[in-house]
């Protein structure tokens, strides 16, 4: 019957429609994961001038104040103390040499704490999830953007070594309002150099992490103390890489 035979063809043109548009979004989609895949072998042996997080900070400060800048400067993993290595890891994740980019039993822990909670009071994430948000990702939680970061964990995990993580990391963390990276933490909160960070100081700097624009230079709270004389305790034994 005629009115069948629209009918069929309509329906192939719709099936035919969906289907290209399926495959026009996964070409997409694997262009947007090149391109992840791309800066991150070129990061290997480039430093990035900026991240995803820095130019979203910067935007915000900007609309307060137009003259605003970040304060950053990138030293090199030779140009950073030791107490800070170990400190970050002691604090953030000490699993750190032995994980390929995810810490599933700390996963595990910090779903039970929200569980109980009833709310998000802990993430979980690994020093590497924490630099794939920092890179490329916005801060919002939604589920495709944690699928998005695992993708772009288990990349750096696949290409960059542990040092190389671990010496971006330090460089692009935000450690207060608009502080980014070791060494203008450490001239910011104790007017050193990121080499010349005591151990004490290290693990002041790593126990603000989570909140960095709480804490200024010199301000303390029963937490924080706490926070960084247990994270210093715990620094002789976290391995570096």
């Amino acid at each position: 019957m005629p009115g069948r035979g629209r009918t069929g063809t309509m329906l192939r043109w719709v099936w035919r429609w969906l289907w290209r548009s399926l495959l026009l979004a996964l070409i997409a989609l694997l262009m947007v994961q090149f391109w992840f895949v791309v800066h991150i072998w070129y990061w290997v042996h480039h430093n990035p001038s900026t991240t995803a997080f820095m130019a979203s900070r910067f935007e915000k400060l900007r609309e307060k104040d137009p003259k605003a800048r970040l304060k950053h400067r990138w030293v090199p993993y030779s140009r950073i103390s030791i107490h800070l290595k170990r400190a970050i890891i002691a604090a953030e994740d000490a699993k750190f040499l032995d994980h390929e980019g995810f810490d599933w039993e700390g996963i595990e822990k910090a779903y039970q704490r929200n569980l109980k909670k009833g709310r998000i009071v802990a993430g979980g994430s690994t020093i590497s999830q924490q630099l794939a948000k920092n890179l490329f990702l916005s801060g919002e939680r939604t589920w495709w953007r944690k699928a998005q970061e695992a993708i772009i964990t288990v990349m750096i995990e696949t290409i960059m070594t542990k040092r190389r993580i671990l010496e971006i990391y330090l460089n692009v963390i935000e450690w207060g309002n608009g502080v980014f990276g070791a060494e203008a933490a450490a001239r910011y909160h104790f007017a050193t150099s990121a080499a010349d960070l005591r151990a004490e100081q290290a693990a002041r700097l790593a126990a603000i992490v989570p909140s960095p624009r709480r804490y200024g230079p010199g301000r303390e709270t029963v937490y924080l103390q706490r926070r960084a004389e247990i994270i210093l305790s715990r620094m002789s034994a976290a391995p570096v890489p």
